[in-house]
């Protein structure tokens, strides 16, 4: 025995980043910095620190934190992480605690550092976790489980055989907010013995959910999530059910690398997206949310960290004469494992038999309970044309990209699809979209668009009644073009009712609700639309803009700096984010902000009345003065733009004349007037007034 070695009592939490070792170097290393910024932002962290009771020892993929202050300092820290980290939804963590003896030594770099049975049993309890876990040694549970504002966060999951064979007592900590409720994998896959949380008086309390590991996990995942759905907000609630149940469809892939074909590739998972939204126990990304995602070496894994989905179908397709190959496989995200896989070889004519079966096994695989609509939904086929199906995704291909030219050719495609099969009815959906998209991505007067999209909506339900987005474009047109705010209502509840599930529903709800000036009810709404659909670049920018329009800037603020984290090139996000900006009275950054919307929008009308907007109220006034020039002699008088110069200028019968022309236009601009503060002192005058009756929105 070695007299000098001293042996001290830590108190460790093992923190581990779940998948780093199937992430990129540069990947990896940001999760690491986050990591290590939250966790110094933690009170436990921090007072530990000050106090020099803390050691912190890097681990690879994450870190051990050495506590010598108190046996409850891990697990609150631990818990203290597990809130931040619903900030970075791309980041997994597992966590294991133990109290144990450590000693002093001195690492390679000559640097104070700790080595023992506290660090060792720390890691094998954590060992033991899944994403989420905070998971406790029986010590640690026995120490906390002497006091009654704990108990309710222990869940005793027995003893589990770890490394050489040792046997560790694990407890799984979790409330309503933190933690992850679900017994761990490794768990479920090995023999485990329940045993009592032992206190130190050496009486034992034994669960009363202790009947066998496997109950156990159902009744504590089921009681979790009832507890949950109380306190969840509305924006939330609906998914409870869904949980474990979001799948992306990724851009199908070639077969091989020559002679693809993308429209098909992205049109395979455009259909398969349609077919499996049609059930109300499953969350689907949007095609939107995931068109990026067609690189040939895309990890279908790491998309669907992205997309914050539980599962991922991936799939090749090659067409060679008259035939289709195709591949299709499911991939479970948590750990990469298939869930289900197959191989088509088919005459094209029956590639909608290869997407039915591939929609009909995703529905398998994930345990799916449709019922008799919602699988008359899967089963249906929107046309039995291949013609008029290619054209329709070719249009869709073409419409993907949102910029003027392809929204305008995708109508041309669009309408021969109709031309090919008058009963499609996402074909007149598809022409609906493309006709409305014009009117806000290219600056089309809105008569030369929107009764041609309102037209097809109408049409596309006529055929087909049950199609939620048709009913949320219909809902655009209606309040865009009709000012029928009434009838936009209607309509977007229709979709969200259709499919509660459908992030575009309640996207056309909250714009509604937002435009009316029934903010809370607004943000309620995008917030969902969001949730269902993460990345969808669009919601996360009018999310903004509904903050904004509510009052709250440095909301819309700090969600607009997180949309540009997803995507720094969507003029939307730029165009918003420099009119709050504007609003905080921080100019320079907001006209940085505008001119990027500009540059990015190749010149859209708003982004360059806003730039004037804002170098008027700088002062700059000649500068203003030349951009509503510029704008006048512009095709198409883009006067809401000019109108908004006129109001940085101060110059209220200008901007009041020009609002008049935008609502002889039907610009679509003039249904935020209720809303958008940069009208503030123009509105309470008559003439303002009467422009919100003109525009039924008094």
């Amino acid at each position: 025995m070695n007299p000098e070695l001293r042996l001290e009592i830590a108190h460790v939490l093992f923190i581990d980043i779940v998948g780093s070792s199937k992430l990129l170097t540069n990947e990896q290393s940001e999760l690491l910095r986050v990591l290590n910024q939250i966790v110094r932002g933690t009170a436990q962290v921090r007072s530990a620190e000050a106090a020099g009771k803390l050691i912190r020892l890097p681990t690879g993929d994450g870190m051990a934190l050495a506590f010598f202050t108190t046996p409850d300092a891990p697990v609150r820290c631990a818990m203290e992480i597990s809130q931040a980290l619903k900030s970075y939804p791309n980041l997994h963590l597992r966590m294991g605690a133990h109290s144990g003896p450590v000693d002093e030594v001195v690492d390679v770099n000559e640097r104070s550092n700790v080595a023992g049975a506290g660090i060792t049993i720390a890691q094998r309890v954590m060992d033991c976790g899944d994403a989420g876990h905070i998971l406790l040694s029986k010590r640690v549970a026995d120490d906390l489980g002497q006091y009654s504002h704990w108990q309710p966060c222990l869940h005793d999951l027995g003893e589990a055989e770890v490394k050489h064979g040792a046997r560790v007592g694990i407890v799984n900590l979790y409330t309503d907010e933190v933690g992850n409720p679900a017994v761990p994998e490794k768990l479920r896959s090995a023999s485990v013995a329940a045993a009592p949380v032992r206190t130190r008086s050496g009486k034992s309390h034994t669960p009363a959910w202790l009947i066998g590991i496997v109950l156990l996990g159902l009744i504590g995942a089921a009681l979790w999530y009832v507890a949950r759905s109380r306190t969840m907000s509305p924006a939330g609630a609906a998914s409870a059910s869904t949980t474990g149940k979001r799948i992306a469809v990724l851009p199908f892939k070639p077969l091989a690398a020559e002679g693809r074909d993308q429209i098909l590739e992205l049109g395979m998972a455009d259909t398969l997206i349609a077919k499996l939204s049609g059930s109300r126990e499953m969350i689907v990304s949007s095609l939107s949310a995931v068109r990026k995602y067609t690189n040939l070496d895309q990890d279908s894994v790491a998309a669907g960290r992205e997309l914050q989905v539980d599962s991922v179908l991936e799939g090749s397709v090659q067409k060679a004469g008259d035939r289709i190959r195709a591949t299709a496989r499911l991939i479970r995200v948590a750990d990469g494992a298939s869930l289900w896989a197959s191989t088509f070889d088919e005459k094209f004519t029956d590639v909608f038999s290869v997407q039915d079966t591939i929609s009909q096994k995703v529905a398998d695989a994930l345990a799916l309970r449709l019922s008799g609509e919602e699988k008359e939904r899967l089963a249906k086929r929107d046309t039995k044309d291949v013609e008029a199906y290619q054209l329709y995704l070719t249009g869709r291909y073409h419409w993907n990209r949102l910029t003027p030219t392809e929204l305008k050719t995708s109508i041309g495609f669009f309408q021969q699809a109709i031309d090919k099969d008058p009963g499609y009815a996402m074909a007149y959906f598809g022409l609906a979209e493309a006709n409305r998209g014009l009117a806000i991505n290219a600056d089309v007067p809105s008569q030369d668009c929107l009764p041609q999209a309102k037209a097809a909506a109408e049409h596309a339900l006529q055929l087909d009644d049950s199609l939620p987005e048709a009913h949320a474009s219909l809902s655009f047109c209606l309040i865009w073009y009709d000012w029928d705010w009434a009838g936009g209502q209607t309509q977007a509840r229709r979709a969200i009712a259709l499919n509660d599930n459908s992030a575009i529903a309640h996207f056309s709800y909250a714009h509604v609700l937002s435009d009316l000036g029934r903010h809370d009810e607004a943000i309620a709404e995008i917030g969902k639309a969001r949730e269902l659909d993460p990345v969808f670049l669009l919601t996360c920018a009018l999310e903004g803009m509904f903050l904004h329009h509510a009052g709250r800037d440095a909301e819309a603020k700090a969600k607009l700096d997180k949309a540009l984290q997803l995507d720094p090139n969507f003029w939307v996000t730029h165009l918003m984010l420099g009119r709050v900006l504007a609003q905080q009275k921080q100019y320079g950054e907001a006209l940085e902000e505008l001119t990027k919307a500009k540059d990015l929008s190749h010149g859209n009308s708003e982004a360059v009345g806003s730039i004037g907007y804002v170098l008027a109220r700088q002062g700059r006034t000649a500068e203003a003065q030349a951009l509503l020039q510029e704008l006048m002699k512009r095709p198409n008088e883009p006067s809401y733009g000019v109108a908004l110069v006129y109001a940085g200028l101060n110059q209220q019968d200008g901007a009041l004349q020009w609002l008049g022309k935008a609502c002889d236009q039907k610009d679509v601009r003039v249904t935020l007037l209720k809303v958008d503060p940069r009208w503030e002192d123009i509105r309470p005058s008559p003439g303002f007034q009467a422009l919100l009756k003109r525009v039924h929105l008094d």
